[in-house]
């Protein structure tokens, strides 16, 4: 496995931080593999606002394109969420998990 560096970290955040990108990959993630206009239809802004917001998740790694046609379709990538999530989010989750279990261990008073 490739560890991201900085910029592909800071890539993803800057894509996840805006709730209009957070709102084409919830979309992407119910129906992949739209167009452009069918985004658009789902999306309160002009077409050229949302060509970039696109850009910005392309760049990201968070969308990819195929052309078919004269359409592009746009997919949405998990693999940057999930590689975010386990560089900063389950160091976090594990160390609950463990003060939960600990805890639960303790109520039931069995021994460590």
């Amino acid at each position: 496995m490739v560890t991201p560096t900085r910029s592909d970290d800071d890539m993803v955040f800057k894509a996840l931080a805006d709730a209009n990108r957070r709102k084409v990959l919830d979309m992407l993630c119910v129906q992949n593999g739209q167009t452009l206009g069918s985004l658009c239809s789902h999306l309160d802004m002009a077409r050229q606002s949302a060509t970039q917001h696109l850009a910005i998740l392309e760049a990201a790694n968070l969308v990819s394109t195929v052309r078919r046609g004269r359409e592009k379709l746009f997919f949405i990538n998990p693999v940057p969420v999930h590689e975010v999530y386990e560089r900063w989010v389950s160091k976090f989750e594990r160390r609950r998990i463990t003060l939960l279990h600990d805890l639960k261990r303790e109520i039931e008073g069995e021994d460590p």
